[in-house]
């Protein structure tokens, strides 16, 4: 009965190509996902855990208890089979869920078939299968179109070309197109048909807000923040790393180059500046500076999150656990990893913060503080090297205007202190400050440099005149001097400047070093070229070598995430022994290796995607595809998916007209609900926002801070760590935002103003609606509108204390003079269609 209604369902969904009645029983489709999941744990790579001293990761090591050929001879079998609860395997104790009568008959069935065992197929480097010759959207029609096939399915019908534009633009650029982009677009495909779409491609792969939609990627992967962590979580300044990875994501830098200049752009020959600026990557960690943190375990968790974080990005692997002891699922030793974090070992940090400063803007209440650790570089502009000169200067003359009369207020500090050790009552009469009245008779006042006693002149010479006066003036030119110098970033950098030999910690554990190791890479992948320095620039162009099996697949993988929403892989971290097979291996090896002989151009590879048969489809589908393929792994419709909230705001501030585009500088500060920072930090920490354009520049300039992420970034992945998976949800508490928060109800009032030039309900209704969906409405769509739009006019003209305050949401100011009654129906049907589904998804 349970095979029947396993049968039922299979057949129900159309998975016709299961395993479960393939005539071939896989090791890495069918075995391995098994015996990963419920042995290796006890059975695999970790000597140091491993059971009874039986390995079944690998053939000759299993082949005691399997019998190839002879399954009920296979002492596997029978223990994976048995009743006896002091045998079966997994045992009771290890918690696993036990094997299923299904998975037991393809364990049989491989056994009886040889138990065959084949290498990972991650770590086999990719081959170009098929398709000989053929241009990367071909291929992706032809890998595509196979599987589809399979399943029963076929390709979709292509989507309108204004839709395929937005599609496109929100994916490679972040950014709706205009009406005017959508009326051009269509005309143009029906004059000159589909050599359109190559043009239009080109068009947004040419924006300049293509590297800021990639770098919001990036950032995500390198956990980039605009502070440190922790509870302190003061500023750091690696900004200009930001600005960096967008200008080398609009010049489509290659992306071995991209890989070798983060990793590595120190070490290369005359680095210029900009080298030096990429190398940040590796220092957008958490930074620890509080009192009663230890610098040499700060230390080693910087290299472990380096470790960490070059992982997931390049190599697909969960490394972290390997930390304490050899992988237990992945051929990944303890040895292997602590070889890799001794690439990074060798750098002049300090573990804490070498650098702190306070600034204050003039418009702020509050002072920022900032926390800088060693080695970094200074990014100043040749206007701002000068006025840090002239400030500089001007500190310096206030200081010997005071210096000058040195002569003249000595003696009578002299008096002044002697006269209060003389008479106590005198201490608290003319000293108000509990600090320096300890140090009165502490002081040795034959030494007026001593520390002690300089404090007690420089409160003296502060409350007495004239050179009070001459006091305040150096401490305002100190203050504007070092103001101005926290404008230029100081961004924190790679540089090999300290040699420290790196040794296996035991359990992960600063304090308890054990044998001493090299840099290398990991055994199980292809070894370093012979000769070549062991260092951080070797281990980047290893990485990006030819016959790197991993990089090019896991790199590829990610793009693909980025346009269909899922990845070919759908554990973009995890391309090892416990992740998912990929849903289209050939096609995945073969963009693999074409992305790299290609010259590693990313731009090359979207564009590919984006005219791919695939990419082009409708999303548009009947529930029978829906049944085949509920998660379109088959891909037979066009992606779909919720627009993440970054690309939301900023989709907003486009339809409205409020979008500032310009690129790169500082962090800013836009609308915020207030007291969010403050529980997270004792009340230290401030968030004040800014004003003016400042307030609408793209999402990828909002200040970051890192133990708290942008309060209308709904569903943005934590800073903390790196992070290569997006988070797709959608949640009632979505619309909180979406509804309220000021950025998206200032934009539907802006928007209602912009629409209110053109002559009727219908037209402008119908331009909105096509604005944001790339659709014109239907006639049910303007009726429910222009009903919505009724309604509101009615209520606000009974409730006009609410349109005022409704029209008053918001920094920007409205110019087309729309009485208040109207301006706020149509600000409320504006909001609306930012918010319909077909809007807030891609």
């Amino acid at each position: 009965m349970r095979n029947l209604e396993l049968l039922a369902r299979v057949l129900l969904f159309g998975i016709i190509a299961s395993p479960l009645w393939a005539d071939d029983v896989s090791f890495n489709r069918d075995i391995r996902p098994i015996l990963s999941d419920r042995c290796y744990f006890c059975h695999g790579f970790d000597e140091n855990h491993r059971e009874a001293g039986l390995r079944l990761d690998q053939a000759e090591a299993a082949s005691d208890a399997i019998e190839p050929g002879k399954p009920d001879d296979s002492e596997l079998l029978r223990r994976i089979i048995s009743d006896d609860e002091d045998e079966v395997m997994p045992p009771r104790s290890a918690h696993k869920k036990p094997i299923s009568d299904d998975e037991i008959n393809l364990i049989r069935r491989w056994i009886q078939q040889g138990a065959q065992y084949e290498d990972h197929w991650a770590f086999v480097a990719p081959v170009k299968n098929d398709v000989k010759d053929a241009e990367t959207s071909q291929a992706i029609d032809h890998f595509v179109g196979q599987r589809q096939s399979k399943h029963g399915l076929q390709f979709a019908p292509p989507a309108t070309p204004a839709k395929w534009l937005r599609r496109v633009s929100l994916d490679l650029i972040g950014l709706p197109p205009t009406l005017a982009e959508l009326d051009g677009f269509e005309k143009d495909v029906l004059e000159r048909g589909d050599i359109s779409y190559e043009s239009a491609i080109d068009r947004v792969l040419a924006s300049p807000h293509y590297g800021e939609r990639m770098s919001l990627e990036w950032l995500d992967v390198a956990r980039y923040a605009d502070t440190n962590g922790f509870q302190m979580d003061a500023y750091r300044m690696n900004w200009p790393w930001r600005d960096w990875v967008t200008r080398a994501l609009n010049s489509d830098m290659p992306f071995d180059q991209f890989t070798r200049e983060q990793l590595a752009g120190d070490l290369l020959d005359d680095p210029t500046e900009d080298q030096m600026i990429a190398t940040a990557f590796n220092r957008n960690h958490m930074i620890n500076g509080e009192g009663g943190s230890i610098a040499e375990e700060n230390l080693a968790k910087n290299n472990f999150d380096r470790v960490e974080t070059t992982g997931t990005t390049w190599l697909g692997l969960t490394v972290g656990c390997c930390q304490c002891h050899d992988h237990k699922f992945d051929p990944l030793k303890q040895r292997d990893y602590y070889s890799m974090y001794s690439f990074f070992n060798q750098i002049s940090e300090t573990g804490r913060a070498s650098k702190q400063f306070t600034a204050k803007k003039e418009q702020d209440r509050y002072e920022e503080r900032f926390w800088v650790d060693k080695p970094y570089v200074a990014i100043a502009t040749d206007q701002q090297t000068s006025k840090l000169d002239q400030l500089r200067q001007a500190t310096k003359a206030a200081k010997d205007r005071l210096e000058a009369t040195r002569s003249e207020f000595e003696p009578k500090f002299l008096v002044w202190i002697k006269e209060i050790q003389a008479d106590p009552k005198l201490l608290e009469e003319r000293i108000d400050n509990l600090y320096i009245r300890r140090n009165v008779n502490l002081a040795p006042l034959d030494n007026l440099k001593h520390k002690l006693t300089r404090g007690l002149v420089d409160y003296f010479i502060s409350n007495h005149e004239p050179w009070s006066g001459l006091k305040k003036a150096v401490a305002e030119a100190e203050k504007a001097e070092q103001n101005y110098e926290a404008q230029i970033p100081l961004v924190m950098v790679m540089r090999d400047d300290q040699q420290r030999d790196t040794f296996i910690l035991e359990r992960g554990n600063y304090e308890t070093p054990g044998e001493k190791v090299s840099p290398s890479v990991p055994e199980f992948l292809p070894p370093l070229p012979e000769g070549v320095k062991a260092d951080r620039l070797a281990f980047a162009n290893w990485l990006v070598s030819p016959e790197h099996p991993l990089t090019s697949r896991v790199t590829v993988n990610r793009y693909w995430q980025l346009m269909f929403g899922r990845g070919l892989v759908t554990t973009p971290d995890d391309f090892g022994l416990q992740g998912e097979l990929p849903s289209h291996p050939d096609l995945l090896d073969w963009m693999a290796v074409d992305f790299r002989e290609r010259g590693w151009s990313v731009k090359r590879l979207l564009r590919s995607i984006a005219l791919s048969k695939t990419y082009r489809q409708s999303a548009a589908v009947d529930e029978s595809v829906v049944a085949k393929d509920p998660k379109n792994i088959w891909l037979a419709r066009g992606p779909r998916q919720r627009l993440d909230s970054r690309l939301l705001r900023d989709q907003a501030l486009a339809l409205s007209g409020l979008l500032v585009p310009e690129l790169g500088g500082p962090p800013v500060a836009p609308y915020q609900p207030p007291g969010i920072w403050e529980p997270m930090s004792l009340n230290k920490n401030h968030y004040m926002q800014d004003d003016g354009d400042d307030l609408y520049r793209r999402s990828l300039y909002t200040v970051w801070r890192r133990v708290v992420a942008p309060a209308n970034f709904f569903d943005a992945p934590s800073r903390q760590s790196c992070n290569v998976k997006p988070q797709r949800t959608s949640t009632p508490l979505h619309a909180l935002t979406t509804l309220n928060d000021t950025t998206y109800v200032e934009a539907a009032r802006v928007w209602a103003d912009a629409l209110s030039m053109l002559p009727d309900d219908a037209s402008r209704l119908a331009r909105m609606f096509y604005a944001a969906t790339a659709r014109q409405p239907d006639a049910n769509e303007i009726k429910s509108l222009q009903s919505s739009l009724d309604q509101a006019r009615k209520h606000f003209a009974n409730h006009s204390d609410e349109s005022a305050e409704l029209l008053t949401v918001g920094d920007a100011i409205s110019r087309s003079g729309m009485e208040s009654t109207e301006h706020a129906a149509w600000t409320t049907v504006c909001l609306l269609v930012l918010n319909l589904d077909e809007t807030l998804s891609k």
